[in-house]
């Protein structure tokens, strides 16, 4: 879409990749909110204006949503980017920590779709850009429930794009591989650690974090989303070069290949 006049809406955007997002599109002219938690706290960037959302919460959901319509009198864009990651044995991880994470990366993305779809309708144009992440179409040891929800969002957001198309609105799925932001960097662990796996998730979690030191800053990603709302539709948008690989890889590769790399990648014995 072009930039003039364009509404954006960014939900997470206090850091990281929704923080970047939201200052690339605000500096190449679009017009820029920022969904956060706590806007006082927020810190702020030229050009975004912050409104108070909590992607937990179906009230705040719609206020925010309801304050941004009625101050720019529509949303052209709005960018999924709130997410949480857990790191842990499958095993080990509770209901309780289950939920919550997938109350944020998917359901979270399920409210603040449905509260922006009947402006969007109206209008007879839209776009909904859905942060996923490479774990959307590959698997990660010891990030199972991440990598669920992000296989969840993929399934979600391919479905409503045949449903929503009609209506002059796409969905976009952004999927990047690793990148040097809080959420990747401190990810929260299960509280329980079973014994018996904790000498591979040791070893898993350090070749993770080698991998998070040599990604891309989240920058990355805010240029490749700037690109996407630019250029012509694709569904499925590797963020980079990394993201690249592993998406071909997994359409044209061997299984037992892809499977072999994916261990030695996270550390684990063949």
């Amino acid at each position: 879409m072009k930039n003039e006049g364009t509404v954006v809406l960014v939900t997470g955007a206090s850091s990281g990749i929704g923080d970047a997002t939201a200052r690339t599109l605000a500096g190449a002219g679009y017009r820029v909110f920022g969904g956060v938690r706590r806007p006082e706290a927020a810190a702020t960037a030229p050009g975004v204006e912050y409104v108070r959302m909590d992607v937990q919460d179906d009230a705040s959901v719609a206020a925010a949503v309801s304050k941004v319509i009625e101050k720019a009198g529509r949303i052209d864009i709005v960018i999924n980017n709130a997410g949480v990651s857990l790191v842990g044995p499958v095993e080990a991880t509770s209901d309780a920590e289950a939920h919550a994470l997938f109350d944020v990366n998917v359901f979270g993305v399920l409210r603040v779709t449905r509260a922006v779809l009947p402006s969007m309708r109206n209008n007879r144009r839209g776009l909904v850009v859905n942060i996923s992440s490479v774990l959307g179409f590959l698997p990660a040891p010891f990030m199972g429930l991440y990598a669920s929800s992000k296989h969840a969002l993929e399934g979600l957001s391919e479905s409503l794009d045949h449903e929503v198309r009609a209506f002059g609105v796409r969905v976009v799925l952004v999927e990047p591989s690793f990148s040097r932001t809080n959420l990747d960097i401190n990810a929260t662990q299960t509280q329980v650690m079973l014994d018996e796996y904790a000498s591979a998730y040791t070893q898993s979690v350090n070749a993770v974090r080698q991998q998070i030191s040599d990604a891309p800053p989240p920058e990355t990603v805010a240029n490749k989303i700037l690109s996407i709302v630019r250029g012509a539709y694709r569904l499925r948008q590797p963020a980079d070069g990394r993201a690249r690989l592993l998406s071909f890889l997994r359409r044209f590769a061997p299984s037992a290949q892809v499977d072999k790399s994916l261990r030695r990648a996270f550390g684990l014995q063949s």
